[in-house]
């Protein structure tokens, strides 16, 4: 059974938002890499199966290493966090952004925050973080995974009287993420060709029957592979089609013959 659904934090009437004049200069680059490759494959892992799930929702829009400005008193360049996977519904999605600007989106945070632990910020993933997107942010699902680290998966779902909650995993593992409407979990695979050989664990999306999210070039090769299967299936049945046309032939001769053995002309018939 899946966990009742929670009332969204974000949508409650206290928080009386008065969007402020805008601010200007702000960055959206501060030149640092992520931690690894891996880091960054599975950010954008992430973010593409999440926009596949999201298809059917216009007004969602996901993001990931790009700056979330939220200071309300729009401290320039100070106030900013760049969360590896963040997603947002019932916002316009299709408009250009170089990163989420808390004032200029009527007020809104991220619903689900996902952070890519390393070992120089898990610390304050799990801590700083946490607080922020709990207290400030009143982000509802948070979220947290190191792509080294198989069991490190850890999620908590936002209670608006006592903060957040840990989710409790289901017999596979894996957490379910209310906002979204999706299961997270590992797979085991590789992707981008990483790792170099073998195959790794990565955080990636399920839908509520556990059939996991496909990438755009997995659906493309599932649909490919579909596809082929198809025209071997109509290659076998004209095969079989063909095998008791000759089979019919076969039959007609030999009756023909049998016929003709008994004085009897098959063209009279």
């Amino acid at each position: 059974m899946l966990p009742e659904t929670t009332l969204n934090p974000q949508t409650d009437e206290s928080l009386d938002w008065e969007a402020p004049s805008p601010p200007t200069d702000l960055i959206f680059d501060d030149g640092e890499p992520l931690e690894s490759n891996r880091h960054r494959i599975a950010m954008n892992v992430l973010i593409r199966s999440a926009q596949q799930a999201l298809l059917s929702r216009p007004d969602s829009f996901v993001g990931g290493n790009m700056f979330v400005y939220y200071s309300r008193n729009q401290a320039m360049n100070r106030d900013f966090r760049g969360p590896d996977f963040f997603a947002v519904l019932g916002v316009e999605a299709n408009r250009e952004r170089q990163g989420w600007v808390v004032w200029e989106e009527a007020g809104r945070y991220p619903d689900v925050i996902i952070e890519l632990l390393s070992p120089s910020t898990a610390a304050v993933d799990r801590g700083v973080k946490k607080d922020l997107y709990e207290q400030v942010f009143r982000t509802p699902d948070y979220f947290v995974f190191d792509p080294f680290a198989p069991t490190s998966l850890a999620g908590w779902r936002l209670d608006l009287a006592r903060g957040y909650q840990p989710l409790a995993p289901n017999h596979r593992g894996w957490l379910w993420c209310e906002t979204l409407g999706l299961w997270l979990g590992t797979w085991e695979g590789a992707i981008d060709r990483e790792p170099a050989s073998g195959s790794c664990l990565w955080l990636r999306f399920y839908t509520p029957e556990g059939e996991l999210v496909l990438l755009p070039e997995e659906a493309a090769q599932q649909r490919a592979e579909q596809e082929k299967q198809r025209a071997e299936q109509e290659k076998q049945r004209a095969e079989q089609e063909k095998q008791r046309a000759e089979q019919e032939k076969q039959r007609a001769e030999r009756l023909a013959t049998k016929l003709q053995e008994l004085g009897v002309d098959p063209s009279t018939l």
